[in-house]
């Protein structure tokens, strides 16, 4: 029988550019959070630059992340451009998996907004990342306003849709308001990972506010627009009445 799973979102202070310093940062939270699976922003291992240069997922600079995950026994779901892959000469804004193993790039971000299209190309087709029996749907940031987007991963099969995301603090809301949406239409587990603290892009004051809702709508955890906030709960139990 599949067992509960614990999970927490994650919105740590990232230095621009700085993979290494951001990895180790992320290790520090993974080894904090005890946590089955840690979940974090938008770009967290580079903040929201741009003209960041891609992470490969062999990049001797997550190893600290990696290890991290071989004492705890945790998987980290991370934000980073990595390198085009197939056809694509652009890179992506996409989701690293991180295990005792390593990395591997997990999913590429499909829906880009504002000048983001300029610098990376899109992913094609939404993805589940299976935790211990435990299908998650994966998006980043504006993936989770398209509705379609939704209802195209929640039809592959899945039990949570799972988000790294980055909003200014005037759309402090925004977050919560799409969760509520997909737990409204879909009935699934929805945890999102919120940017915190300020970073590229014109975001001087990110809204953090990471959150974790259960099917029906209800709120398990929620952080403020801090910096360093987790937050966390376990997929499969009840809240409390």
């Amino acid at each position: 029988m599949r067992q509960p799973l614990r999970v927490a979102a994650a919105q740590p202070p990232v230095a621009a550019h700085d993979v290494a310093t951001n990895a180790r940062v992320h290790a520090d939270v993974v080894r904090a959070a005890g946590a089955r699976l840690v979940v974090f922003p938008e770009l967290s291992l580079t903040g929201y630059e741009l003209d960041a240069d891609p992470v490969p997922a062999g990049d001797h600079r997550l190893e600290p992340l990696v290890r991290a995950c071989a004492e705890t026994g945790a998987v980290a779901l991370a934000g980073a451009p990595v390198p085009g892959g197939g056809d694509r000469e652009n890179p992506s804004i996409a989701v690293l998996a991180v295990d005792a193993a390593g990395a591997t790039v997990v999913y590429r971000k499909m829906w880009l907004g504002g000048p983001e299209p300029d610098r990376f190309a899109p992913g094609t087709e939404p993805a589940v990342f299976d935790v211990d029996g435990w299908r998650l749907g994966l998006a980043v940031c504006k993936d989770t306003g398209v509705a379609r987007h939704a209802a195209d991963t929640v039809a592959l099969g899945v039990d949570g849709y799972v988000a790294g995301v980055l909003e200014s603090a005037d759309d402090a809301a925004v977050p919560a308001e799409r969760a509520c949406r997909v737990t409204g239409e879909h009935g699934v587990w929805v945890v999102v990972a919120s940017f915190a603290g300020s970073t590229g892009g014109g975001y001087a004051e990110a809204a953090g506010g990471s959150g974790i809702w259960a099917p029906d709508g209800s709120v398990l955890d929620r952080a403020g627009p801090e910096p360093g906030a987790v937050v966390t709960a376990v997929l499969g139990r009840e809240p409390a009445a």
